[in-house]
């Protein structure tokens, strides 16, 4: 089973302060050890040697192992889909507050920091028409790293499609 690391009190620290100055690789992976994600989750959000990566914040005490994963449950079928809705009024007209936060999880979750550049414009938003050509936006990048069908997920997931 993989293991799941979460930061020492160092790492909090670094993230916090930057005082020991690690180099952008082993920062991004930091970032994204949250005592949750195991290796097998971790290893297709950082982009260059991985499990390198991962061992060498291990080893200079900026993460810690704390178990190992269980296997996933078996997964229930999925329930049919639900009828379109229209496309003249896209989820985001419903809660703007909760599917901006929703967008930003999901872009962060899909890509990592390399999608910290969308995700801030889309935190800047302030309506639900400044929101759609973003989750647009969020979408194209989504697409571009992680393949067409991830960013129809993506694109459906916030009423684009």
């Amino acid at each position: 089973m993989p293991l799941i690391y979460r930061k020492t009190a160092k790492g909090l620290t670094e993230i916090e302060t930057r005082a020991h100055r690690l180099p952008p690789r082993l920062r991004s992976a930091l970032i994204l050890v949250d005592g949750r994600r195991d290796v097998s989750d971790l290893k297709p959000l950082i982009l260059q040697q991985p499990e390198e990566t991962l061992a060498a914040l291990a080893e200079q005490g900026f993460i810690e192992a704390v178990g190992e994963s269980a296997p996933p449950p078996p997964r229930p079928a999925p329930p049919p889909p639900p009828a379109p809705a229209p496309k003249a009024a896209p989820a985001v007209d419903t809660d703007f507050e909760q599917t901006r936060r929703a967008a930003v999880r999901a872009l962060n979750d899909l890509l990592g920091p390399a999608a910290e550049s969308v995700a801030m414009k889309l935190e800047k938003a302030r309506s639900a028409a400044e929101l759609t050509p973003l989750l647009t936006q969020a979408a194209q990048t989504v697409a571009a790293m992680r393949g067409r069908a991830a960013a129809e997920d993506f694109a459906r997931r916030f009423g684009l499609l």
